[in-house]
């Protein structure tokens, strides 16, 4: 018999004291991983002067990553959503360009695909990444929190913390 061990997170918001609880299973565990390391080779192919075969890598472990945290039919889903056509369509004809040998022409194009694909989750990610150990203070930083209060405006929770006496 199969067991599926699933990591529990709680995610509260500061702003309404309201706290859920979710779970992450093995395949998305994975697909962490996979984007992170994704990422990390996009990020080593760039600073080595645009390799393509870093850059390349880096973009088959991000998609695949995606479709472990999502799932095949939810990552075709977004892929093809209207509304995200053309951030589809900028992504994966970078990712081919970078392919064909036109790695900064295929990253700049590939960038815009990414904002505009994920344009909707920066400022999550931003509010999480208060949490972290080594980010989260740079982030909580006045001059920083100026600067993503100018971006983002008050939109979402800013971290805080508790006191207990």
């Amino acid at each position: 018999h199969k067991h599926k061990q699933n990591l529990s997170w709680v995610s509260c918001d500061s702003n309404t004291s309201h706290c859920t609880m979710f779970q992450v299973s093995q395949n998305q565990k994975i697909g962490l991983a996979l984007t992170g390391i994704g990422v990390f080779f996009l990020f080593l192919g760039v600073l080595l002067f645009f390799d393509r075969a870093f850059i390349a890598l880096g973009d088959l472990c991000f998609i695949v990553g995606l479709v472990f945290i999502m799932g095949l039919h939810r990552t075709r889903r977004f892929f093809l959503n209207k509304k995200k056509i053309p951030g589809s369509l900028a992504f994966f004809c970078g990712i081919f360009l970078v392919l064909f040998g036109w790695p900064i022409f295929g990253m700049l194009i590939e960038l815009f695909g990414i904002v505009n694909l994920f344009k909707n989750f920066f400022p999550k990610i931003l509010s999480w990444m208060q949490y972290l150990p080594v980010i989260g203070p740079i982030i909580r930083s006045q001059p920083v929190q100026k600067l993503m209060k100018r971006i983002r405006g008050p939109i979402l929770p800013t971290y805080e913390t508790k006191t207990t006496i």
